[in-house]
């Protein structure tokens, strides 16, 4: 089995629209991904997932000069950024393709497919 990451994609306007979101709505969004883990583990596809932080959270590393440099924020500005992950075991791209999807709609978030590497 091939391991995929499934990446939870939000932009600026979804994380400053989540600060309004109504704590039932939050609690019924966080029990639907949770059902959504469980099938995950219950197909053996489980390997790992986590919610992360916004992007202002994040501390950028860049140890390729001769001393490293930090900053605040994401190291890269886009459009985009991950808000969420699962590593998943999956037989083919077509099969984590139907994981994603149902992940997509769990979290109600577009989610990015990517392989790991052998």
């Amino acid at each position: 089995m091939s391991q995929y990451l499934l990446s939870v994609q939000h932009t600026d306007e979804d994380y400053a629209a989540m600060g309004s979101i109504d704590p039932a709505e939050m609690e019924r969004m966080y029990a639907t991904v949770g059902a959504f883990n469980e099938r995950l583990q219950s197909a053996g596809a489980w390997v790992f997932a986590g919610g992360l932080m916004p992007p202002a959270s994040a501390t950028g590393v860049d140890n390729t000069g001769e001393s490293a440099v930090l900053h605040d924020g994401p190291y890269v500005e886009s459009k985009e950024h991950m808000g969420g992950l699962w590593v998943i075991e999956a037989a083919d791209l077509d099969a984590a393709l139907e994981w994603a999807k149902a992940g997509s709609k769990a979290c109600g978030a577009r989610v990015e497919v990517r392989p790991f590497q052998d």
